[in-house]
Formats: structure tokens, C-alpha cells, sequence
């Protein structure tokens, strides 16, 4: 327990009720500080950064995209490191890498320019491969490990109560995740993009500490069990599933891959979706504060989405929740097809609101339910790395759907493609315990 606990002066043992509790609010919080390195708390950045940088629309998504494929290399072995040193140490680092990454962002202009100097080149290759590898330390860092590792933490500490748990943690990083762009658009109207960064990149410094004090890897460290603070004796079963996968035997699963893909598909619709909001409703003759007012009811739909199914997710089967979301997707895809008048923004608004509300439930609740705890790490890294290849395509795709085709249609019909595949093979898509 000393190595557990080192660097902290707070010892779980001596908490009057069960860590676990301490664990899920840090965590969610933990999960809270890795906006900045989400899409939603990128693209506030966008347009001033872009222009700073002297970079198209176009040049900008595809750097976005660039480095968070890149990243998506990365965010597998982030896992198993997770799986090897636990989610206090994992997370640590992450939280400052992160903050490191954005104080670097907030001179990339004057980076740009050294570099411009010392070739002797103006052209915008230079200020494109700036940001490509910022954003690369950025999304790696946030989108990928440091949620990865705080959300794994909540549910090693929870087994029969761990979809209520998630349900409590989902709400409020719904909350989070859906006020921040209000929240960083004033910080930047307030002080520019450059010092928001910056001030955010403190904050991250200081919570960094935190990590230190509060996350804790595993119950079993501290003598506990999952779900409460009983002290494990001889007498005492502790229920554990029947198979520990490994990422090797999970990958032979086909459930492996339908959850997974369907997460990114998720990942993909509302990247992509986000990044370029503005844009699909202005060609529908909508205003950018009618395209932005979407966000409150779908955050609305979610939240219940997410809480219901989140508490039902202890009591019924998960392919139930995966035929779920995939109508969702499916409901949100013939939304963005037709979006045209207010019954199809309705499709759209329940479409994106179920869907990121089971998101929430599946991501976290089916990985441990269904290959264990013991390599949940390398597992669920291994399924970040497909969300964040999705999230990075996405917005290109998007982009060069409507700049070379002429309409965002062509995405919904690509869409609407891979869905029913996903369906089709959702059929024989088992629990491997």
C-alpha cells in the first residue's frame, strides 16, 4: 500500500465511507480537464487560431486531422502502460503533457515565425506542420489518455453498481462538455485565444497535483472490494467474471469490433458534425445562433438517455443498449439528410441526443462486463484509438463532402451505408463471457 499511495497524503483506508465515491468525483473531473483536447473544446479555437496562423478552413481541418491520426497510434499503448502503472500515474502525466501541449499552442504563431526565419520560407507548409503536431500532442494527451484513463478508474472501482455510477458521472460531464463552449468562447472574448490556453494550461498543472492526491488504481490495493469498502477476508467471494480477456482474445471477438465501430461511428457523425455546424445550417438558411441553440436540447435528450439506460445497463443486455444507439444513428443521419424544416431538425436533435446518451453507457458500462478488468487498459485503448481515428477524418470528410461535391448529402448517404452493415453484423454479436 505504501507504493500505492505514494506522493499523496490521503489514504483510502482512512476515508469513513467507500473511495470508490471519492474516485468517481475526481474522475469525472478528470474527465472535465480533458476538453481542451476534445473537439468541442477545439473548435472554439478554430477560427481565431486559424487566422493567426494564415490557414484555410480546408488546410486547418486537415491539419486537425493529421495529428489526430497520429495520435490514434499512440492512445493503444496508452493503454497498456495504463494496465501496467494504473490510471494515477497514466493520468498524471497525461494532464501535463496536456497542459505543456497547450502552452506551446498559445505561441504557435510565434513558432510558425521562427521557423519561417530560419528557412527562409513564408509558405504555409510551415505555421500547417506547427499545428499538425500540436494538435497531435493535444488530442493524444486530452481526447485520448486522460479520458481513457480517469473513466477506466470509476469503473474498476464499481461492479454491480457501476452503470448507476456512470450514470452519475455521465450527467455531469454532459453538463461540462455542453456549457464549455459557452465558457471558453467568453474566456477567449475576455483575454484572447492566446492567454485562455495559457490559463488553462495552469489550471491543468494544479489539477495535476490533485491527481496525485486522490486517483487510486484498484480497490484490491487497499484491501477493498468493488462497489464498497468491505475488507476482503478468506471467507469472503468475491464474484469476478469467468474470463480475463486479453486485447489479443478480445479482438477475436465479434462484439469487439461491432461496439467498437459503432463508438466510432459516434466519434465520426459528431466530430465532424460539430466542426462544421455553422456551415450545414447556413445552407438551410439557418443563422449561427439557430444552428448553435441545437446543442441545449440534444444535450437535454442525452443527460435522460444516458442516465435511464446508464442505471437499466445493471439489468439488461448490452446488445439491447447497441441496437439502441445504431437506431439512434440511424434517426440522426436521416435528420442531417433532409435537415430542411423543423420536423427533421426534430429527426436530427433525437437522433445526436440518443445517441450520445448511450454512448455514455456503452463506452464505459460494456468493455469491463464483457472482457474483464485485468486489460482494460490495453482494451479500451485499443478502442480509443478507433474513436480517434474517427474523430480525425471526420472533419475533412465533411468538408470535402460539401467543397468538391457541393452538398453534405454525400456523408449521410456514406453513413446511412455503414449503419446497416453494423446492424447486420450486430446479429451474431455475442457476450464473449
Amino acid at each position: 500500500m505504501s507504493t500505492t499511495n505514494k506522493f499523496s497524503f490521503v489514504n483510502p483506508n482512512k476515508v469513513p465511507f467507500f473511495y470508490g465515491y471519492i474516485v468517481l468525483f475526481i474522475g469525472t473531473i478528470g474527465v472535465w480537464a480533458s476538453i481542451p483536447g476534445q473537439t468541442v473544446g477545439v473548435s472554439v479555437f478554430t477560427d481565431p487560431v486559424k487566422d493567426a496562423l494564415g490557414l484555410t478552413r480546408n488546410q486547418f481541418s486537415n491539419a486537425y486531422m493529421i495529428g489526430t491520426f497520429m495520435s490514434s497510434f499512440f492512445v493503444a499503448r496508452a493503454g497498456v502502460l495504463f494496465d501496467k502503472y494504473g490510471a494515477r500515474y497514466v493520468a498524471f502525466f497525461a494532464a501535463i503533457f496536456l497542459a505543456i501541449s497547450l502552452l506551446l499552442a498559445s505561441v504557435s504563431v510565434s513558432i510558425s515565425e521562427f521557423f519561417k526565419t530560419l528557412f527562409n520560407n513564408t509558405s504555409w507548409i510551415i505555421p500547417f506542420s506547427v499545428i499538425s503536431l500540436l494538435f497531435f500532442m493535444i488530442r493524444f494527451s486530452g481526447q485520448g489518455v486522460l479520458t481513457m484513463a480517469s473513466r477506466n478508474m470509476i469503473m474498476i472501482w464499481f461492479d454491480k453498481n457501476r452503470g448507476k455510477v456512470n450514470a452519475l458521472s455521465s450527467v455531469a460531464v454532459s453538463l461540462g462538455f455542453s456549457s464549455s463552449p459557452i465558457l471558453l468562447n467568453r474566456l477567449i472574448d475576455d483575454h484572447g485565444w492566446q492567454l485562455s490556453w495559457q490559463l488553462i494550461a495552469i489550471c491543468l498543472l494544479i489539477f495535476s497535483f490533485f491527481i496525485l492526491q486522490f486517483y487510486r488504481n484498484n480497490p484490491e490495493d487497499f484491501n477493498m472490494i468493488p462497489d464498497g469498502s468491505k475488507i476482503i477476508e478468506d471467507k469472503v467471494k468475491i464474484k469476478k467474471v469467468e474470463h480475463q480477456f486479453t486485447l489479443k482474445e478480445a479482438k477475436e471477438t465479434r462484439a469487439f469490433w461491432v461496439f467498437g465501430l459503432t463508438l466510432a461511428f459516434n466519434s465520426f457523425f459528431i466530430t465532424g458534425f460539430t466542426f462544421h455546424i455553422v456551415s450545414i445550417f447556413a445552407n438551410h438558411d439557418y443563422s449561427k445562433s439557430e444552428a448553435i441553440s441545437i446543442f441545449l436540447p440534444i444535450s437535454i435528450i442525452a443527460i435522460s438517455v444516458g442516465t435511464l439506460f446508464n442505471i437499466l445497463s445493471d439489468y439488461v443486455r448490452q446488445k439491447i443498449l447497441l441496437y439502441l444507439m445504431l437506431f439512434s444513428g440511424l434517426l440522426a443521419t436521416v435528420g442531417l439528410l433532409l435537415l430542411g424544416n423543423s420536423i427533421r431538425i426534430y429527426l436530427l436533435v433525437i437522433g445526436l441526443g440518443g445517441m450520445g446518451g448511450m454512448f455514455s453507457v456503452i463506452n464505459a458500462v460494456s468493455w469491463p462486463r464483457y472482457y474483464g478488468r485485468l486489460h482494460l487498459g490495453a482494451i479500451t485503448g485499443k478502442i480509443m484509438s478507433f474513436l480517434v481515428i474517427a474523430s480525425a477524418i471526420a472533419p475533412s470528410l465533411f468538408s470535402y463532402s460539401y467543397t468538391t461535391l457541393g452538398s453534405y448529402s454525400y456523408i449521410s448517404y456514406l453513413n446511412i451505408i455503414f449503419l446497416i452493415t453494423l446492424i447486420i453484423a450486430s446479429i451474431k454479436a455475442k457476450n464473449p463471457q
